[in-house]
């Protein structure tokens, strides 16, 4: 089984510049984990500010170490900061994936 995080949040489009850096150290130490199989965020082309997100885990306890790890709680921890807010993430799980 899969699980894959689908959703979006928000950062004010004046600190998006700053908020770059920060999600990209997210990405690169978030990829690097045990059991990741794809994560990213995306820039909304039609709502400034509005970024979307994707991931895939191999299982639930890989997840769970996602959740438990420090450079998930310094992402968190920088979101009063960056003003990000309106989160909205979504899990499912996924019994088997095929190209379309």
């Amino acid at each position: 089984m899969l699980l894959i995080i689908m959703g979006t949040f928000s950062v004010p489009p004046a600190r998006l510049a700053d908020a770059r850096p920060v999600m990209a150290k997210m990405l690169e130490q978030s990829r690097a984990e045990a059991g990741c199989l794809h994560y990213a965020y995306a820039e909304d082309l039609e709502t400034p500010g509005l970024i979307r997100v994707s991931e895939i885990w191999r299982s639930r306890a890989d997840l769970e170490a996602h959740f438990a790890s420090a450079h998930l709680a310094a992402w968190r921890a920088s979101w009063s900061e960056l003003g990000i807010g309106d989160r909205n993430l979504q899990r499912f799980e996924v019994m088997a994936a095929e190209p379309t």
